[in-house]
């Protein structure tokens, strides 16, 4: 990655959202200064951003917001930022009529400091006695998510956690004694982890302060001088880190590591050197850099990131040392998709892509080869390339570095998801071996239902609406706090579909949301995980949907269409079930002429 850059490039870059965070943090601090200034100097000539952020700060955060609006422009969000007043966040959150309500942000930023603590305990007070000072700051901090949820329903909160000081006033024994400052703080930390609700993401800014090294993070000078809460050269890493949950709790993640084989995941080359001649020697130093890049990798599997193998090899060959080198970390069972040929590394990461049925903005990829990768940044910009260093001691820290996989949640689903797709390929096998597609989808033998959301569904329901783009017809977001507070109005309805099959079972795949107005059942939410085309679960959800109207005695079906850059695969979707496309551009449906469609889900 340059670390210079002409700036009338990188600015072009970053106005059309090509600057991902990880880009923009590998540059020279006083050329991301010049870039933010001239990308707020571009907003306030072309007007304010579609998506409202607020940043309030208990410290001065004017150059925070400077950068944050570049990173965001570069990741593809255009954002109109409020800024809240010096240590300002108690006065913007406890006044009803403040500008910050006014303002009526979807996301709010709320950068506290350890100064906000009013209350320390006693080096020698008991544990009730540090556990309940623990408990009332804690506490203090839900209380401002909780005002802010009540007023602004729906507003994700991303809250940082409270980094610890360097000064240790009682020496080692802030590290053995409960009631030290340092201890007090961990336990408020852990306090809003344990519990902290649906649409409040913590950022561990502690983690980010010992990475980057407190000597350095805290600048007492600046602070005294201009309220100044860390050292200007962190700046880009913690706009790079708020930058990717705000990506994340707008649907777009990064979800998928695609990895070259030779010299990325072992030693050697397997072609030339066998699968028996490769170096993975957990007792040589250069073998054991590739197993601890391995182990890395399967950590990312198991917490639900996608492995995908990209390899200019021979398949058999690139696949014998997953089945015969026992120094081998990663199995077969543990890559989503293999793909093995002398195609360029473009071409097969898009093929990876529709293999996966996913976008290619939802992928990252590692070389070792900067030929190969400079491939893939020219022809697939969206792809998020990782610049592998040449020692491979520190590959798992180059992907772990970019923040790439920062998400602002994890779930059951995600956990399972590598193993979902191995399922997929099993039942492509069982696709290719009939003839008759309807055949197929029998032999599946699935078996679905439909329902109304309710306790952890509603978890996985408010997770699909606020990540799905492709099969999703209108593409509208909610808040689990907002789906909550539907289920309550008589005249709405969420719907889920679940589906399960022979080898797998999907859990909730469909959501749909109905709104009842006057005549019309109007289909506010329609989406589908897109793991599911072409089996038939459409139909299944639309009977849902036709017994609600018949419920409510509604004689149309109302939808609609609204395009997006994603969407395109359901413009004719309606049509398709029999809809009529209105002059108004919406569909309407008759219940009265509704036949109800075969499938093959019982």
């Amino acid at each position: 990655m340059p670390a210079e850059i002409p700036i009338d490039e990188l600015y072009n870059k970053t106005v059309t959202g090509q600057a991902d965070a990880y880009y923009l943090a590998g540059l020279e601090l006083p050329l991301l200064l010049k870039l933010s200034k001239r990308i707020r100097k571009h907003k306030k000539e072309s007007g304010a951003g579609e998506l409202k952020i607020a940043v309030l700060g208990s410290y001065s955060i004017q150059h925070f917001t400077l950068m944050l609006d570049a990173f965001l422009m570069g990741a593809g969000i255009n954002a109109s930022i409020y800024e809240g007043e010096y240590n300002g966040i108690r006065m913007d959150v406890l006044d009803d009529d403040s500008p910050f309500y006014r303002f009526d942000p979807k996301i709010t930023i709320l950068l506290t400091d350890h100064r906000d603590i009013q209350k320390i305990p006693s080096p020698l007070d008991d544990r009730e006695t540090v556990d309940s000072l623990i408990k009332e700051s804690a506490d203090d901090v839900r209380s401002l998510w909780e005002r802010i949820r009540n007023k602004l329903p729906g507003c994700h909160i991303i809250q940082t956690n409270t980094v610890i000081p360097p000064e240790r006033p009682l020496g080692n024994l802030e590290g053995g004694l409960y009631g030290s400052r340092s201890e007090f703080i961990r336990g408020i930390n852990r306090d809003l982890i344990l519990q902290h609700p649906e649409g409040v993401s913590l950022l561990d800014m502690d983690y980010i302060a010992s990475y980057f090294g407190k000597k350095l993070w805290f600048d007492e000078s600046s602070y005294f001088l201009s309220k100044t809460g860390f050292c200007m050269d962190a700046l880009p890493r913690v706009c790079g880190e708020i930058t990717r949950l705000v990506s994340a709790a707008r649907g777009r993640v990064y979800k998928c590591l695609v990895v070259d084989l030779d010299n990325t995941i072992w030693d050697g080359v397997v072609g030339d050197d066998g699968f028996d001649g490769i170096n993975l020697d957990p007792n040589d130093a250069v073998g054991e850099a590739y197993r601890h890049f391995q182990k890395y990798l399967l950590e990312l599997k198991n917490r639900g990131v996608i492995l995908a193998v990209c390899s200019k090899n021979d398949e058999d060959t690139a696949k014998e040392p997953f089945l015969k080198n026992q120094d081998m970390i990663l199995r077969l069972d543990d890559i989503a998709c293999f793909t093995a040929n002398w195609d360029d590394k473009a071409t097969n990461i898009k093929r990876i892509a529709s293999l996966l049925n996913i976008g290619t903005d939802s992928m990252v990829f590692a070389d070792d080869n900067p030929a190969e990768r400079e491939i893939v940044r020219r022809y697939l910009p969206e792809v998020l390339v990782i610049d592998l260093p040449e020692d491979p001691s520190y590959y798992a820290r180059a992907v772990d570095e970019s923040s790439a996989f920062s998400w602002v949640e994890v779930t059951g689903e995600d956990l399972e998801r590598t193993g979902t797709y191995v399922k997929n390929a099993e039942r492509q096998e069982l696709m290719e071996s009939f003839a008759d597609y309807d055949e197929y989808l029998r032999a599946l033998e699935m078996k679905g239902k439909t329902g109304e959301p309710d306790g952890m569904q509603m978890k996985r329901f408010a997770q699909l609406i606020n990540k799905s783009n492709q099969f999703n017809l209108r593409t509208q977001r909610y808040s689990e706090e907002e789906l909550e507070s539907m289920k309550k109005d008589s005249d709405v309805r969420l719907i889920y579909a679940a589906l399960s099959d022979k080898f797998s079972d999907y859990g909730i795949i469909s959501c749909v949301i109905l709104k009842k107005k006057g005549d019309s059942c109007f289909i506010d939410t329609w989406l589908m995980s897109c793991r599911v085309l072409k089996r038939g679960v459409e139909y299944l959800v639309f009977d849902a949907v036709y017994e609600t109207a018949k419920e409510w005695g509604c004689g149309r079906i109302v939808g609609e269409y609204l395009p997006t850059k994603k969407n395109g695969m359901v413009k004719d979707f309606y049509p398709g079930l029999g809809f009529e496309r209105k002059s108004d551009g919406s569909f309407e449906l008759l219940t009265k002429d509704y036949s109800r469609r075969d499938h093959y889900i019982g």
